[in-house]
């Protein structure tokens, strides 16, 4: 698969699976531990994954701009976990994840404000649209 839509579908379910198995498993434990068990498993996973398909870029240094953003990227995921885990913890996984999902909308304006991405009327209805859903389903709760 060389197009990033199937991809992104997969990525998709993958994340919805992982809103129900983490509302499962952080029901009887702190969301704080749940999420260090959760990335040790990525942990592990990943470098499989790297080693089994010869990721590991050995005969080239990174360049440190990459270092650089890769350690944040690292920080923001951290944090973005353990944030959904709490709110996992406290709310239903049917509510809690869309909400989550309004990172699609905060992405859009990040990619156009930080990396000088264009959108199309089209698409910023599309990211309209996003956040009027996020913003009924937060509601309901309400």
């Amino acid at each position: 698969m060389t197009h990033w839509l199937p991809w992104a579908l997969l990525s998709a379910a993958f994340a919805a699976l992982t809103a129900i198995f983490a509302k499962a498993g952080v029901q009887t434990i702190d969301p704080n531990y749940a999420t260090f068990i959760r990335t040790l498993v990525i942990l592990v996973f990943a470098g499989a994954i790297v080693a089994l398909t010869s990721g590991f870029q050995t005969d080239q240094p990174l360049p440190a701009r990459a270092w650089v953003f890769l350690i944040l990227s690292g920080l923001a995921t951290g944090a973005s976990w353990l944030c959904y885990f709490r709110a996992l913890s406290l709310g239903q996984a049917a509510q809690v994840a869309p909400v989550e999902k309004n990172s699609v909308v905060l992405v859009a304006i990040f990619g156009v404000a930080f990396l000088g991405e264009h959108l199309s009327p089209r698409a910023w209805l599309g990211v309209a649209l996003i956040t009027s859903g996020v913003i009924l389903i937060a509601l309901k709760s309400a």
